[in-house]
């Protein structure tokens, strides 16, 4: 399992684009991925869920991989958000 802190420097938050970004990129892993804010954990590789969480900008959150790419999961959504989501 891997897990990263990361801030939302995104100043939109965590809106329709963004989110579907970061849940097409988890969807490309094999491992579970999951976002934790405010105590409310989701599954990342949806979008809708990952609005629910209402990340807005500079929100403080964790992601989290438990599988066989985790490791690598978790450094390519970590540099995605430190995009500000360009691909």
């Amino acid at each position: 399992m891997a897990e990263i802190k990361k801030v939302l420097l995104n100043k939109e938050g965590l809106h329709a684009r963004p989110a579907g970004a970061l849940a097409k990129t988890a969807a490309g892993f094999k491992s579970k991925i999951e976002l934790l804010f405010n105590q409310k954990k989701v599954n990342a590789k949806s979008s809708l869920s990952l609005m629910t969480l209402g990340l807005g900008h500079n929100a403080e959150f964790t992601i989290f991989a438990d599988g066989e790419d985790s490791e690598q999961a978790i450094k390519t959504l970590s540099e995605l958000i430190d995009k500000e989501f360009k691909i």
